[in-house]
């Protein structure tokens, strides 16, 4: 090929590269890569695809004008472009939680910043001549040549650490690039070595760079978000493969270079070179393609092992995908990735028995249509699964059916055309489920192997859904439990109301033409309803009582309180130390002591006494109770009066002693009981005091 023909292709391969990275800038741009929130990989990719349409063009005007000047430009933009190149992806590697690299990648930044600023370096050498212009060219090419290893490098890290969910979104992205950064650096690589450019490869540099934004046009189309939905592993870690493969293949480059140079003719140096190229791009499609991995594993497999299966290892990869969610709702999704993952199986489906129904329906899916039909949990399929334990082969199934005896399939189940293996999910000797599994990626022999792992692996599987049953069932136990505890404090509280309406009820027949009884009939419901509706409200909200804790003046509550006895015809002695406040909720404070105060009045003779004491000690709040009444044994004190449902009365429930406890730890305070059989009780509240200050410290030193 002579120097004419090689700058007319050259010029055509930059025109291309020109025209369509900047159609592609152009799009990018419409499709918001610069409108706030912006994106820091966005960005970079905006600007690593308009510096690639700046070098095209700036090489296409040196390869028609063959101009100093252009050359430098279009080496420079060409730095600039693997410069936001790097920046593209090591932005994809940081974390989405903090930003940062992983501890093993922290390096490679001011990798990348050293190179190009090398890279940079050696173009001002060039300007200005420093050195000599051969000395100048060949630290060109070493650094021409060091970036495409690095991007090498970093693409290595985004495709093995992405997560399984968005490789489909990287694959295109990922070949894209792989394959300007394989030519370029084929093409310096051999330069270095041989000291000189192949002009052949140099022709069709711009060719092969247009060629491979149709893979990243892909990436682009796929899905509008795609940038946002490429998530890097949080456990990424740096690899150094991709360095071994690099010096590999640079040994590889230089036998081919070698041969090219002696043997290619005219046009064989380029055709040759455009060969080359082809079967590297295609060698990495298969080397990202999931059937041609599970072809290759059965081939290695078979021919080289005498068992197909590494057990440890798919072991460690099953109990890992299986412990890989905390979700209970995606537990069903996990194992059927898990025994699909065994045989390279792209998708299936979960049936599991619903609660209270003897029937399985689909409760997870996976690549696999869903469905709503069910299967009776005595029809012939699942008393097979239940009763045998196989795992139900359908290709094997249609082609001799004898070999399963009587078992006859249901029309849901064959009108499912990837339909491939039925495995039972047993626990306890239960069949609790079965997950269907699609028909692999390539041929496998279901053979007695594949028979034992997947049973094997089924047990394991349903264990982990029985057990997350369990947990669900112990769950919803206790939820009811916390509902039935709240029940009874309700109960226990209008069982109170009733109480007080039907003394009054009762009183109502001698004294009903009292005007001060009326009156007091009417406060006596007006409260009796309150309550009631406050009741309710913490029935559907919570057993929290609604609003916030104040600061309550004890003495009107006691006070309160005492009235009250007074109207039931019983005396509290009361007496009032002090003025003293405390943070809580005043009505459920009211209730608390007033349960106290009318377990004394139920456990005392009328003839005897009950008193009740507020005071300060020890910096807290003190209310002492106490009676002349039957009293309490020590064990059924220090055992079962603060539990609930246990009490010495014949009517009572034993929850407003239960109550009253957890109210005053929850407030930070503490009940003390003292008591004696026939003796009496002695009960002391501990509550935290609220101070009220009147004056500040500035009025009480002005006043001095």
């Amino acid at each position: 090929m002579d120097s004419q023909q090689i700058l007319t292709l050259t010029a055509l391969g930059y025109a291309l590269v020109g025209l369509v990275y900047s159609a592609f800038t152009v799009r990018l741009w419409r499709t918001g890569h610069l409108r706030a929130p912006r994106s820091l990989p966005a960005a970079y990719l905006l600007g690593a695809v308009a510096f690639t349409a700046l070098w095209g063009w700036a090489e296409l005007l040196y390869s028609t004008q063959l101009s100093w000047a252009w050359l430098i430009a279009g080496n420079v933009v060409d730095v600039l472009r693997y410069g936001c190149w790097f920046g593209f992806m090591l932005a994809l590697c940081r974390s989405s939680s903090n930003g940062k690299l992983p501890p093993g990648m922290a390096w490679l930044p001011w990798l990348a910043l050293g190179l190009l600023g090398f890279a940079l370096a050696t173009q001002a050498l060039a300007i200005f001549r420093v050195v000599a212009m051969e000395d100048v060219a060949r630290l060109i090419l070493i650094s021409a040549m060091a970036m495409p290893v690095l991007a090498f490098v970093l693409l290595e890290q985004i495709y093995r650490n992405v997560t399984e969910d968005s490789r489909w979104n990287v694959k295109p992205l990922s070949l894209g690039l792989a394959g300007t950064f394989l030519f370029d650096l084929y093409l310096y690589s051999e330069a270095v070595l041989f000291k000189r450019l192949d002009l052949d490869a140099l022709s069709i540099r711009g060719s092969v760079h247009a060629l491979m934004v149709l893979l990243l046009l892909l990436s682009t189309t796929r899905r509008n978000d795609w940038i946002a939905s490429i998530r890097v592993s949080q456990k990424a870690a740096f690899h150094s493969a991709t360095l071994l493969v690099a010096g590999a293949y640079l040994l590889f480059i230089s036998a081919v270079g070698y041969y090219v140079r002696y043997f290619g003719g005219e046009w064989g140096r380029a055709l040759q070179v455009g060969l080359v190229f082809s079967a590297l791009i295609a060698l990495l499609v298969l080397a990202v393609s999931g059937s041609f991995r599970a072809k290759l594993r059965v081939l290695v497999g078979k021919h080289f092992f005498r068992y197909r299966y590494d057990y440890r290892e798919e072991w460690l990869k099953f109990t890992q995908t299986l412990s890989g969610t905390h979700a209970p709702q995606d537990m069903g999704q996990q194992v059927v990735r898990a025994l699909a993952d065994m045989l390279d199986s792209p998708g299936g489906g979960l049936w599991m028995k619903s609660t209270g129904e003897p029937v399985f329906r689909q409760t997870a899916s996976w690549n696999l249509a869903t469905t709503s039909d069910k299967e009776d949990a005595d029809s012939a399929l699942c008393q097979f699964l239940a009763s045998s334990g196989w795992v139900i082969n359908l290709e094997e199934f249609r082609s001799y059916s004898k070999r399963y005896g009587s078992l006859m399939l249901p029309n849901w189940l064959q009108e499912i055309a990837q339909a491939w293996l039925i495995v039972p999910l047993t626990s306890s000797g239960e069949l609790i489920g079965f997950v269907l599994l699609a028909r692999a990626r390539t041929n496998i022999e279901v053979n007695w192997e594949v028979n034992d792992l997947l049973k094997t692996a089924g047990r394991q599987a349903a264990s982990y859904l029985a057990q997350m049953r369990a947990t669900e069932a112990l769950l919803e136990v206790r939820k009811f439990d916390a509902f039935n505890r709240m029940s009874a404090f309700v109960v226990h509280d209008l069982k109170n109301i009733v109480t007080q309406l039907s003394l009054m009820l009762k009183n109502a027949k001698r004294l009903h033409a009292n005007p001060e009884f009326q009156q007091d009939m009417l406060m006596t419901v007006e409260n009796s309803l309150d309550r009631m509706r406050q009741l309710m409200l913490q029935l559907r909200e919570g057993a929290t009582p609604p609003g916030t804790a104040v600061g309550v003046d004890l003495g009107t509550l006691v006070q309160r309180i005492a009235a009250i006895a007074t109207k039931r015809g019983r005396q509290l002695e009361v007496n009032l130390v002090d003025k003293v406040l405390t943070r809580g909720h005043e009505e459920r404070l009211e209730r608390i002591i007033g349960h106290v105060v009318q377990n004394a009045f139920d456990a005392t003779d009328p003839s005897g006494r009950v008193w009740l004491t507020l005071d300060r000690a020890n910096g807290q709040a003190r209310i002492e109770v106490g009676d002349t009444g039957q009293g309490m044994s020590e064990e059924f004190v220090q055992e079962r009066l603060f539990k609930p449902f246990q009490t010495t009365k014949q009517a009572g429930m034993g929850i407003g002693a239960y109550e009253s406890f957890q109210y005053v730890q929850e407030l930070g305070g503490k009940i003390l009981v003292n008591s004696v059989l026939n003796e009496g009780t002695r009960v002391t509240l501990m509550l935290p005091l609220f101070e009220v200050h009147q004056e500040s410290d500035l009025h009480a030193l002005g006043a001095s």
